[in-house]
């Protein structure tokens, strides 16, 4: 299992961008003009003729250029051998639900993973006409400009973000208690409802920190490169390495890291709160 050099995870970052941008136009199309909208299983998670001709459109470029190469789409599910050292995860829609009610945080996240570690990674806001794009080694852009994490070295200074996952109604596990807790110590946490927006948003510097549970390796691949490659750090809530089917991230611009790990590992539970 040899590491890519830099001219392949050059290519294949810009294969990447070239299906992102292709799904992202179709978004634009359907933008407004969804005829229905469908559950999957559980309230809120949402699924749209948008969600799956933008992931089929992102299939077929990938087909096209890396036939060998696996996918893991949150759509369609595995396909291709699952055993490649190459493996593509990709959300054609991050931010369903706001696309839905045409709230315009939402994007199109295509990310690699070469022997299980996130190597490449591209996030399209078409709404914003923003293009994140990283891969090992090779630095993080925004619209083709370099992107750094932010300076903020103390929690009080911060500006966070997470989210909730879709059985926030009916586990104790629910993220509410961390929320509260954070958004007293900082200067605030936000919630865009786009996992991949909130990584680029750290890369960016825009915000500073972000966690989340309930998340699936498809939301976060793109975006851990995009905060590593922008000079933050990417980890489990406790610091050690992270592990992408966990459905846990910890992710920050590296000076508030252990800080915020500490507070998130030290939070009560909601219960506990008088």
């Amino acid at each position: 299992m040899s590491q890519p050099t830099s001219n392949q995870l050059q290519i294949f970052l810009d294969i990447a961008t070239e299906a992102a941008m292709t799904a992202g136009a179709i978004l634009q199309t359907y933008w407004g003009k969804l005829d229905g909208v469908e559950e999957k299983g559980r309230p809120g998670d949402l699924v749209t003729v948008a969600d799956k001709e933008a992931e089929a459109a992102i299939v077929k470029v990938l087909g096209r250029h890396l036939p060998h190469h696996a996918i893991l789409a949150e759509e369609s599910g595995q396909r291709g051998d699952q055993k490649s050292e190459y493996l593509w995860a990709i959300d054609p829609l991050d931010g369903t639900t706001n696309y839905a009610h045409q709230y315009p945080i939402a994007a199109t996240s295509v990310g690699l993973l070469v022997n299980g570690i996130p190597q490449v990674g591209v996030i399209y806001n078409p709404f914003h006409n923003e293009l994140f794009r990283a891969a090992k080694g090779l630095g993080a852009t925004c619209n083709r400009r370099p992107i750094r994490v932010s300076g903020t070295s103390t929690l009080h200074q911060s500006l966070l973000v997470t989210g909730f996952a879709y059985d926030r109604h009916q586990t104790p596990d629910n993220n509410y208690a961390e929320f509260c807790h954070l958004t007293h110590l900082t200067q605030g946490v936000r919630r865009s409802g786009s996992a991949s927006l909130d990584l680029a948003s750290v890369a960016y510097g825009r915000l500073d920190g972000y966690w989340e549970r309930g998340i699936s390796p498809w939301d976060i691949t793109a975006g851990v490169v995009l905060v590593q490659e922008a000079g933050g750090t990417v980890t489990a809530y406790d610091g050690s390495p992270l592990v992408l089917k966990s459905g846990r991230i910890l992710a920050t611009n590296g000076q508030i890291h252990n800080k915020l790990s500490q507070e998130l590992l030290q939070t009560p539970p909601l219960s506990s709160w008088t």
